[in-house]
């Protein structure tokens, strides 16, 4: 997901802020000692919740941060699922991650809050037994229209064909996620493997071509905010930044369904302190503190129990509605598959240009 979203919030830690904050009665009664090591990207928590941890605790939090999945993997192989109490990382890399052996086994007996998680973002590809992680937010790609620059009443992808959107359309540079939306409006999959199912989608891309004003992955909102094209397709943080600009933006669930990437968290397999880490995941999963930490991040929460937590304002942009289809996840295809959608998209994009 950290290829499709973009994390605009940092978090400073150091060791003189994080030092020192447990005191005696609360170690004692924790039951804790020790540190946390924790591994993930830069921000994606709110230091009260790193703080409040600490003090309840009496356990230091070490934060480490990596800035690519195949980072934090190369150094859970150098360190065998070593060094490291939980990490925070992308789906596809969980897979690997979880084939490799490099996760434990949960122990879900140790953890009050697991029933707070929202079943639509587990059992997933990469962990279809939720045997060895715990979400963590996601993100979902959604079209974003101003009413009052067109007539047409988006529902869904298939809209952004409509004529009546000529040159009127920004959408995301992600070609598997484009391709995969036109897969969606002819019924498909994301991630079929029938290539002439894909090179027909290839022809039904090329007859959006002329509604494309611009084919853009960074701050592609700004487009819509300043009312330069109708409708946009956008990431999950861009479509965040769009409803606090304008209210009178409409955001949409596609009706042909949602595709959606998920961030989770494990214990690595030869974690240091794995009882911290329990403990680390229920504390963030209480739904007062999970509440703060989507509210923080900006990503879709993932904790059903958090929801009543969450201000008005970050429900409508971080929360599912009810009854909104399931998503899918793009998944990794044969190398000859994953070909063919690199030809259909540089076709594509020659074509709007």
């Amino acid at each position: 997901m950290k290829k499709l979203f973009t994390l605009i919030l940092a978090l400073s830690l150091t060791a003189g802020i994080l030092t020192g904050c447990g005191n005696a009665d609360t170690k004692k009664e924790s039951g804790l000692s020790g540190e946390l090591n924790l591994y993930t990207w830069d921000g994606m928590f709110p230091q009260e919740i790193l703080r409040g941890f600490e003090e309840e605790t009496g356990v230091r939090i070490n934060y480490s941060n990596f800035s690519y999945d195949e980072e934090m993997l190369a150094k859970l192989e150098e360190t065998k699922g070593g060094d490291y109490d939980f990490v925070i990382a992308d789906d596809y890399i969980l897979e690997l991650v979880i084939k490799e052996g490099l996760a434990q086994k949960l122990d879900t007996a140790k953890l009050e809050t697991y029933d707070n998680l929202n079943p639509v973002y587990m059992s997933q590809f990469y962990d279809p037994d939720n045997g060895y992680t715990i979400p963590y937010g996601a993100g979902i790609p959604l079209i974003v229209y101003d009413p009052a620059l067109t007539d047409v009443e988006i529902t869904g992808y298939a809209d952004l064909w409509n004529p009546a959107l000529k040159d009127n359309v920004a959408i995301t540079a992600n070609y598997r996620v484009i391709n995969g939306i036109t897969l969606k409006t002819m019924g498909e999959s994301f991630n079929t493997e029938d290539l002439d199912t894909i090179k027909a989608a290839g022809d039904k891309l090329i007859e959006l071509a002329p509604n494309i004003r611009v084919i853009e992955d960074n701050n592609t909102q700004d487009l819509l905010i300043s009312g330069e094209v109708a409708a946009a397709f956008l990431y999950t943080s861009q479509v965040s930044t769009a409803l606090q600009a304008r209210d009178d933006l409409k955001v949409v669930y596609p009706e042909e369904g949602l595709g959606f990437g998920i961030m989770a968290g494990f214990i690595p397999s030869d974690a240091p302190n794995a009882e911290a880490a329990y403990a680390f995941i229920d504390y963030i999963n209480r739904p007062e503190n999970a509440a703060k930490c989507f509210e923080y991040i900006g990503y879709y929460c993932t904790n059903k129990a958090a929801e009543a937590f969450l201000s008005e304002e970050s429900k409508r942009m971080i929360v599912l509605p009810e009854g909104a289809s399931e998503g899918e996840i793009i998944q990794n295809v044969s190398q000859e598959a994953e070909d063919l959608h690199a030809q259909i998209w540089n076709r594509f994009k020659a074509a709007c240009d």
